[in-house]
């Protein structure tokens, strides 16, 4: 089939999720390409609109084994008809339960016909030098399969006549959905002395829960746990307490050290 547009769409706030989708991409080797990046607020109002012709690829993170409850309204509003779609969620080296499921799901109820899934690893949130989590994931070699992947949804479109022809793919994962992707409150960010009010971490924070004037100020219901505000502090001022949120990134530390590597389902 005759595919006139890809349209890449990532919710990404330390990155890790953009890179899969951006090396899908390079697999596909598309001429027009469209990129979606709604990790901030701002990019979440437009809802998006697909049709027949083009390709949605869409990469999400993995929240407690779900796709992010944040996402639910923009999702749920997207407008497709008959789009082949290409269903990715990333998580950090634990599970990923029925995010990927959920993601293909919510695409078929708005339009889309999903013609290829996958599962990444991406470096977990909670990560530090100290406390590793899959660290530098996705690497080379994830970023080698990611590409990989892209080719064999090419040559997949290109044996398929029309959106019509596109079959059911099987897709891990229960129905009903385990788990539950709401996060709960968190106050767990130190904000050191080096913090030069510099606003970054106000800029890539996906929910707007830091104060762009004084950044010591977080709204801890809106918190999602992403760390983007730590990872993306030059001045490294911004740090995880000791407590619960610390304890967990310890514990998983301890338990996801052994390496996952990528699946996908065609």
């Amino acid at each position: 089939m005759i595919i006139e547009s890809v349209k890449l769409v990532y919710f990404s706030p330390t990155g890790t999720t953009r890179a899969v989708v951006r090396g899908i991409a390079r697999g596909l080797d598309p001429g027009n390409v469209e990129v979606r990046d709604i990790t901030l607020p701002d990019a979440r109002i437009e809802p998006l609109q697909a049709s027949e012709n083009d390709l949605l690829v869409i990469g999400v993170p993995v929240y407690r084994g779900r796709v992010p409850a944040l996402l639910a309204g923009w999702l749920h509003a997207l407008s497709a008809r008959n789009t082949p779609a290409v269903c990715v969620v990333v998580y950090g080296n634990r599970i990923y339960d029925d995010a990927l499921i959920e993601l293909g799901d919510i695409l078929t109820q708005r339009g889309c016909r999903p013609i290829a899934g996958a599962v990444y690893i991406g470096e977990h949130s909670l990560s530090t030098d100290d406390v590793p989590i899959a660290p530098g994931r996705p690497d080379a070699g994830d970023l080698f399969h990611a590409e990989s992947f892209g080719r064999k949804i090419q040559e997949k479109l290109d044996a398929i006549p029309s959106a019509d022809r596109i079959t059911d793919i099987a897709l891990p994962g229960c129905r009903p959905y385990r788990g539950d992707s709401r996060l709960q409150a968190a106050d767990f960010i130190a904000v050191g002395d080096a913090c030069i009010q510099c606003g970054i971490c106000a800029e890539v924070c996906p929910v707007g829960a830091i104060d762009p004037e004084e950044s010591r100020r977080i709204d801890t219901a809106a918190c999602i746990t992403c760390c983007a505000c730590i990872k993306n502090c030059p001045q490294h001022a911004r740090s995880i307490k000791p407590g619960s949120v610390h304890d967990m990134s310890v514990r998983l530390h301890a338990l996801c050290g052994e390496r996952k590597e990528p699946e996908c389902f065609l």
